[in-house]
């Protein structure tokens, strides 16, 4: 058996014996020293780089709509092990991101006696036992979720070597709709989902529709001005799925389970549905299924997944975020220690926040095929 023969039959050996699974920690406070992720389970030979990562967390923090917070951070990145040469090491993977605010908050408390009506501070407040609100905000805060997406990142390059692509795009702000190809066509047409992402990252708002776009920069404008803050709808495709990822032999091993788990637990999303989604409520059985047939189904109203399990088609993922709750004309809330009633708490934030959250989205999503990937083909190298 030659060298090169050698090496393959190691390779396939490796993956049938060992179980990959990706499990990622963060940590860090929103005005803290920084923000930092210890991704486990990332197998050796992977290319990366700090340069792609800082552009990937770049996208996470741009945007119209977006507070003062995202001109202050630069997201400088520094990977702090795991990788070497270029190369994933099989090691953990430690991220570290400073806050440059940071130095504006060094030895001040500024405690949060009014807690925002749609935030965490109320009940972890009770929860933890705080006489404020303030160490919940620091650690509910969205600001994490740099460390979620430079986790995704090391997903996603991974998925980058299966030829399986992860993109997104905002189709709703408010009230103002984006005019985008059939729902049918984004959800089973690679061209399309790729197209629509490649206008999405034209666009100060993610969103494919540039004339849209503009009307949304105008609702948001409008509602910084009174105060206010606006949600909206992203979607997200997961291109170039093998079939067989997940599984329908436990609750907890169901793809859809598991990606819909991760799309909920970002900052602010409150719906999240596949393909048609609640749609397929109003259809009888002969409508609302996708006919089998190979190499291609004629549709994809499941949104690429059955029985908790991916079938080979584009998993569709569509999300809901809703407005951010920090307000600059605060709603009504209760003074936390002299229980008498005041306005909630204002503090710097931003308007909207929708385009963000779908990069987070996608962070999310990869980690959780990624780890799906891993569970079927194992493997410590790729």
């Amino acid at each position: 058996m030659s060298c090169g023969e050698h090496e393959k039959c190691a390779r396939r050996k490796d993956r049938k014996l060992v179980v990959g699974v990706l499990r990622f920690l963060t940590a860090g406070e929103s005005h803290g020293w920084g923000i930092a992720a210890v991704l486990d389970g990332m197998p050796a030979g992977v290319d990366v780089s700090e340069e792609e990562l800082s552009a990937e967390l770049f996208r996470r923090r741009k945007g119209y709509g977006r507070g003062a917070r995202a001109n202050i951070e630069d997201d400088r990145v520094l990977i702090a092990s795991g990788v070497i040469k270029g190369k994933t090491m099989g090691a953990p993977i430690c991220v570290i991101i400073p806050n440059n605010d940071y130095e504006n908050w060094k030895g001040k408390y500024v405690p949060i006696l009014a807690p925002r009506p749609g935030h965490a501070d109320f009940a972890g407040m009770v929860k933890y036992g705080f006489d404020d609100c303030r160490p919940v905000a620091e650690r509910a805060s969205a600001r994490e979720t740099a460390a979620r997406v430079a986790c995704g990142y090391f997903a996603k390059k991974l998925l980058e070597k299966e030829n399986i692509k992860v993109v997104s795009w905002v189709v709703r702000i408010g009230s103002i709709s984006a005019e985008l190809p059939p729902l049918d066509e984004r959800m089973s047409k690679k061209e399309v989902s790729e197209r629509l992402f490649e206008l999405a990252e034209c666009s100060e708002l993610r969103c494919p529709d540039l004339e849209a776009t503009e009307r949304m920069k105008k609702l948001i404008d409008e509602a910084r001005e009174r105060g206010d803050t606006l949600g909206g709808i992203f979607e997200v495709a997961v291109i170039g799925v093998p079939v067989g990822l997940g599984s329908y032999v436990q609750w907890d091993r169901k793809l859809d389970a598991r990606l819909a788990a991760a799309v909920m637990s970002i900052q602010g999303i409150k719906g999240v549905e596949f393909g048609m989604g609640f749609g397929l409520s109003e259809m009888v059985g002969s409508e609302a299924h996708d006919p089998v047939t190979l190499p291609k189904r004629p549709s994809n109203r499941a949104g690429g997944i059955e029985g908790g399990v991916s079938n080979g088609e584009i998993i569709f993922i569509r999300a809901a975020m809703k407005p951010i709750p920090t307000l600059q004309l605060p709603l009504q809330s209760v003074d936390v220690r002299t229980k008498e009633e005041r306005s909630a708490h204002v503090e710097r934030s931003d308007v909207c926040a929708v385009g963000s959250a779908a990069v987070v989205a996608e962070s999310m999503v990869a980690l959780v095929m990624a780890d799906a990937l891993l569970e079927m083909r194992g493997g410590d190298r790729w």
